[in-house]
């Protein structure tokens, strides 16, 4: 299934107080030194760059294999390393127990890796020890789903959840904006988890700017190819006639293809969620109700890697000028659609 995410908190206290030293004295020189050319050199060397540096050893702790999405987290972040002859990547077997995780990451930890990258199977459940690796002085890099405190790393980076939904909403509502009393339908994820939360409540916020659309049915299905065929399945047999559907996640969205056209129904549009290059082929095919997908990356596991090595060389980010890497990325969760798909089928994952 797809990360937990919330928005960072911002506060870097304790942990930090080192680097945050390291910036203030650096900035004060900027200030106060009477050489720009030293201070313009400097601010050139911060970046990272794709030239060999310092040798950097980078543990990851993904999750275990059992969705695409997941999957292309791994392939991803194994396909990065492989770029860096600078990087050698400590890799964990994949685990959704949250127990066998925690015992994985504290073997990195006793490696003495210099920068850890971990996706929690629960992010609440891993936070304290996210914590015994930044107070072993391994930075950590938190990759979607956001440990319960920031001291528990030093950089997040995720998707963002309310974003898709409200992007999901603002391409149907245009689609939709000149046709009388719509109606909509949204298959969504698993109820409990908090991503599904705020993507259903993005989807909201979008709608209230169309007062001619009315969401008239949810259904709650489990990230899987089965449950999205049987949630689907009762979707279309309550709802007789709609104009849209947005299904959170393309792995399910598989289910719900195989029960729409098991029903003969064609009279509405589908938006897919993450970026499955099953929904993108589909895209691009145009030959189904799919229409679009609202991307949830699995690059941002590539993105964490290239974080990682930053933070295990004491650089920041090229195109940044700070002399760090920020405290957290929130990628965007852009709309794919016939227009643009060849842009982004490079990135669909199987």
């Amino acid at each position: 299934m797809k990360g937990q995410t919330a928005m960072p908190e911002t506060s870097r206290r304790g942990l930090l107080f080192g680097t945050a030293a390291v910036s203030a004295g650096a900035l004060l020189t900027a200030c106060t030194s009477n050489e720009p050319k030293k201070t313009e050199s400097a601010a050139k060397s911060a970046p990272a760059d794709d030239k060999p540096g310092k040798a950097v050893t980078i543990g990851f702790a993904g999750p275990q294999a059992d969705h695409g999405w997941l999957n292309a987290i791994n392939v991803n972040a194994k396909s990065r390393a492989e770029t860096y002859s600078d990087v050698t990547l400590e890799t964990t077997e994949g685990s959704n127990d949250t127990a066998a995780q925690i015992g994985q990451v504290k073997t990195l930890i006793n490696k003495k890796v210099d920068v850890l990258v971990v996706l929690p199977a629960d992010g609440k459940a891993l936070t304290q020890v996210g914590l015994e690796a930044m107070r072993a002085g391994i930075p950590v890099v938190n990759l979607d789903r956001i440990f319960a405190s920031p001291q528990a790393y030093r950089c997040w980076v995720g998707g963002d959840n309310y974003g898709m939904g409200l992007n999901a909403g603002h391409y149907i509502g245009e689609q939709l904006k000149d046709k009388p009393n719509a109606k909509v339908v949204e298959l969504a994820g698993i109820d409990n988890l908090e991503l599904t939360k705020q993507r259903s409540q993005g989807f909201a916020d979008a709608l209230k700017n169309y007062s001619n659309i009315k969401l008239v049915a949810r259904q709650a299905a489990d990230f899987t190819v089965e449950s999205g065929q049987a949630k689907m399945a009762q979707l279309l047999q309550a709802q007789k006639q709609f104009d849209a559907l947005w299904n959170h996640d393309d792995d399910q969205g598989v289910g719900a293809l195989r029960a729409i056209q098991q029903a003969g129904r064609d009279e509405f549009i589908m938006v897919g969620g993450a970026g499955a290059k099953s929904a993108m082929d589909a895209i691009k095919a145009d030959d189904s109700v799919i229409k679009a997908t609202v991307l949830y990356p699995p690059t941002m596991a590539a993105s964490a890697i290239d974080l990682a090595r930053a933070l295990g060389q004491s650089k920041g980010v090229s195109g940044l000028s700070e002399m760090e890497i920020p405290t957290s990325l929130t990628l965007y969760s852009a709309v794919v659609t016939k227009d643009n798909i060849d842009q982004y089928l490079p990135t669909g994952f199987n």
